[in-house]
C-alpha cells in the first residue's frame, strides 16, 4: 500500500514538474504582437503601375466593405474565387450605386504569380476596387489577414479564403448575421461564417484517423479558448471596423490557429459573436497538412491560454502599427 501511494506521489510531483515546464516554455517563448511592416508593403500600386500608400484601420472608413484575401502561392485557384466575388460586387453596385467595396488581395511571400495574377485585377477594375498587398517574406495566413485588414478602408471587413470554398454570396447570410447582433458596444461584433451544419457528412467522408484528429481540435478549442462557437476555422468572418481594430491590435498568432485566439480575444472584450452556416466545398490544393499542422494547431491552443493566463501576452487597448 505504502508502494503505491509513493507511485501515486511521484506521479503527481512529475505533472506538477511538467506543467511548471510547459508555463515556463509557454512564457519564454512568447512572441509579442508584430505590426510593423516593411517599407516595401506600406504602398499599393494603382493600374498604371504608380506607388500610392495604404491607408490604415485607425483612419475613418471612407468604403462600406473591404474583402481582405489572404493568398500564398494561388494562382490557380484564386481567379476563380475572384472571378466570382467581382461578379457579386460589381452586381450589387449597379443595383446600389451608393454601395462602395475594395478587395485587398495579400500575397504572403508566394513564390508564384499570386502578384501578378491579382495585379491583373487592379488593371481591370482600378485600384480603387482591387489592391494586392504584396508581403516580403511569408508570415502566415493570420499575418497576412491582420496586414490586410489594418490596411483597410471598409466600415465592415470580410476575410475570405483565395480558395473560394465559400460561396461569396454567402456574405448576404454573414451580413444579416452581423446585422441582428444588438446591441453592439461601442459598434463591435463579429459573423463568422461555419461549416458545422456539415459535420455529420465531413465525417462520413472523412478516415477514422482524421476524424479523431478533428474531434480533439474541437475539444482543445473549447478546453482552453472559445465557448460557443462550433466552426472558429472557416475562413469567412465578418467584423466591423471597431471589431477588428480591437481584436487585430492583440493578435500574436500568424498561422493557422490564429481564429481562435481572434474569436478568443473578441470573447474577451465581450464583443458580441454571431455564427451562420454558409455553403462549403471542399476545394484541392489545401495547404493544410493533416497531422503535422493539427500538431501545430494543438500546441498554439494550449500556449494562446497558458501566455495569456501568466501575462506573456497582453490584451492591447488598439495600438498604431509603424
Amino acid at each position: 500500500m505504502d508502494f503505491l501511494c509513493e507511485i501515486v506521489q511521484a506521479l503527481v510531483a512529475l505533472a506538477a514538474l511538467g506543467l511548471i515546464v510547459v508555463l515556463v516554455v509557454a512564457h519564454v517563448t512568447a512572441g509579442m504582437v508584430n505590426l510593423t511592416c516593411h517599407e516595401k508593403e506600406k504602398y499599393f500600386l494603382t493600374a498604371s503601375g504608380e506607388k500610392e500608400p495604404f491607408p490604415s484601420l485607425h483612419d475613418p472608413h471612407s468604403r462600406e466593405l473591404s474583402v481582405v484575401i489572404p493568398a500564398y502561392n494561388e494562382e490557380l485557384r484564386m481567379p476563380v474565387m475572384l472571378e466570382e466575388a467581382m461578379e457579386y460586387l460589381e452586381n450589387r453596385q449597379k443595383q446600389n450605386p451608393s454601395f462602395t467595396y475594395e478587395v485587398i488581395v495579400v500575397d504572403d511571400g508566394s513564390k508564384d504569380k499570386t502578384t501578378e495574377v491579382a495585379l491583373g485585377y487592379t488593371k481591370k477594375y482600378g485600384a480603387d476596387k482591387v489592391r494586392v498587398l504584396t508581403l516580403v517574406k511569408n508570415r502566415g495566413k493570420g499575418g497576412a489577414v491582420r496586414m490586410g485588414t489594418l490596411s483597410s478602408r471598409g466600415k465592415v471587413i470580410l476575410m475570405a479564403d483565395a480558395d473560394g470554398a465559400t460561396k461569396f454570396a454567402d456574405i448576404d447570410k454573414v451580413e444579416a448575421g452581423l446585422n441582428d447582433l444588438n446591441p453592439k458596444p461601442e459598434n463591435m461584433a463579429i459573423s463568422c461564417g461555419s461549416r458545422a451544419h456539415l459535420e455529420k457528412e465531413s465525417v462520413a467522408q472523412r478516415s477514422v484517423f482524421r476524424t479523431f484528429l478533428m474531434f480533439g481540435f474541437h475539444f482543445l478549442v473549447w478546453f482552453f479558448c472559445v465557448r460557443g462557437i462550433k466552426d472558429t476555422q472557416c475562413g469567412f468572418k465578418l467584423f466591423t471596423r471597431e471589431a477588428a481594430l480591437k481584436t487585430f491590435s492583440s493578435l500574436h498568432v500568424e498561422r493557422w490557429a490564429f481564429d481562435v485566439e481572434l474569436l478568443y480575444i473578441a470573447q474577451c472584450f465581450k464583443i458580441p459573436i454571431a455564427e451562420v452556416a454558409v455553403n462549403w466545398t471542399e476545394i484541392e490544393g489545401s495547404k493544410l497538412v493533416p497531422f503535422w499542422s493539427w500538431l501545430q494547431m494543438g500546441r498554439d491552443l494550449i500556449f494562446i491560454r497558458l501566455r495569456y493566463i501568466t501575462g506573456a501576452w497582453k490584451l492591447e487597448s488598439s495600438h498604431k502599427s509603424d
